[in-house]
């Protein structure tokens, strides 16, 4: 018979081991879905934001606000509240998949052993698949991952985000992603491209060149899997085609996907790493953190490669949250550190934003959908006269309600302070 003496003993360590487990766990946020919260903070700020969350359902809105507190060791607890949040409601992710890309990227650089300065030859094996030798806006006048990345970052390129989705293949993009976690994402396409549901399966034959030899080369690929969504997805009320109108709802069932829930959950991984789970990491360097942060961060007038984007782009031009995408000189003692998106009438932006003079910090992610006479691919989308606004009232709301809230302490956010390019 065991004495009451060891098993007092066995509990007590049992005990130990959970309250130790408990400790060195990632703080996980507190997710509060009610939307009652955001609801009344956003309808006091604006009467334009009080419109468009009086109709819900019209404009498909969905919001995730995290509220950061930190404790005398700048460690940081989490809130998250959220609106209408719906991870099996459809929308189109637009541009936000390219976060995503660049991060998947830069993880298999890493893997591969491989610097992300390295000049990488995109090539083609297939008629509808294009070869990419050289890039005349890069510095070196040649094609990188790092150099994709920034253009993506800076100003959202589409057949950046293409490149890397052929590094990557689509069946890696993909299964990567969910085998952290990040389960309500399908990635199935190359942006600004009509080469069809099939061609995307396959992928360009790649290598990476380093003082004229390959040290790295992959062939073609082709997704034995297809990731397509288990229902039919079927919106609005009639699209464009070859210039006339189809009265019939467009199918985006063979179409990107990417939960809002999912893509904050991408966003706090990239700024909180040690503080989410182990499997939703990134094997990401130091080097490629600061990386993020800058080209996440940075406005085009700070850019010195490529070097048109100081005059073709204002620093507005990728920020929705808080300035709307307004064309005049922005503060740079703040900055959203984002990826934002637009395409069929689905206007979206993830971002961690942060004041450094006041010592303000917080994670935003929204989504709306601004597309009035409910026809797709017209360009007659409502982005300017109800998505920017919205955008810009939500994120200066709750960045007025960071301002007035009480913080035990100040946060000390130096690690996200990175220097630009200029």
């Amino acid at each position: 018979m065991i004495s009451s003496d060891i098993i007092r003993t066995l509990s007590l360590k049992i005990f130990t081991c959970f309250i130790l487990g408990m400790i060195s766990a990632p703080v996980s946020a507190q997710i509060i879905h009610n939307g009652q919260f955001l609801e009344k903070l956003l309808k006091k700020h604006s009467t334009h934001l009080a419109s468009v969350l009086d109709n819900p359902d019209k404009y498909e809105v969905q919001i995730l606000y995290t509220k950061i507190d930190r404790n005398r060791k700048n460690e940081p607890h989490f809130t998250t509240y959220g609106y209408h949040v719906n991870n099996a409601k459809y929308f189109y992710p637009a541009s936000t998949v390219k976060l995503a890309a660049v991060v998947l990227a830069l993880e298999k650089l890493n893997k591969l052993g491989i610097d992300k300065n390295t000049p990488m030859l995109t090539g083609a094996d297939r008629p509808e698949q294009t070869a990419v030798t050289a890039d005349t806006t890069a510095e070196d006048k040649l094609p990188s991952v790092a150099h994709y990345a920034r253009k993506i970052l800076l100003a959202s390129d589409n057949d950046a985000f293409n490149r890397l989705y052929e590094f990557i293949g689509q069946a890696d993009f993909n299964d990567s992603l969910h085998a952290k976690g990040y389960k309500d994402v399908r990635i199935t396409h190359r942006l600004e491209s009509s080469i069809g549901a099939e061609n995307n399966r396959y992928t360009n034959p790649v290598k990476f060149i380093k003082d004229g030899k390959v040290v790295y080369e992959q062939p073609g690929k082709y997704s034995e899997k297809k990731y397509i969504s288990p229902e039919p997805v079927k919106l609005g009320k009639g699209y464009m085609k070859n210039g006339a109108l189809v009265n019939e709802p467009f199918d985006f069932t063979e179409k990107n996907f990417f939960a809002l829930e999912e893509q904050h959950k991408l966003l706090k991984s990239l700024f909180f790493p040690e503080q989410v789970p182990a499997r939703q990491r990134f094997n990401l360097t130091a080097e490629d953190y600061r990386f993020l942060y800058q080209y996440m961060s940075q406005f085009p007038v700070e850019t010195e490669f490529p070097a048109n984007y100081t005059d073709d782009y204002y620093d507005g031009y990728c920020k929705f949250l808080l300035f709307g995408g307004t064309k005049t000189r922005l503060p740079r003692h703040i900055r959203l550190f984002n990826k934002c998106g637009d395409a069929y009438g689905y206007l979206l932006d993830n971002a961690y934003i942060a004041d450094f003079e006041k010592g303000i910090e917080f994670m935003l992610t929204a989504v709306i959908y601004c597309n009035e006479d409910q026809i797709f691919n017209d360009d007659h989308y409502d982005y300017e006269t109800i998505g920017l606004p919205f955008m810009r009232d939500l994120g200066k709301a709750v960045f007025d309600y960071e301002l007035g809230r009480h913080r035990p302490v100040r946060p000390d956010l130096s690690r996200f302070e990175v220097r630009y390019d200029k």
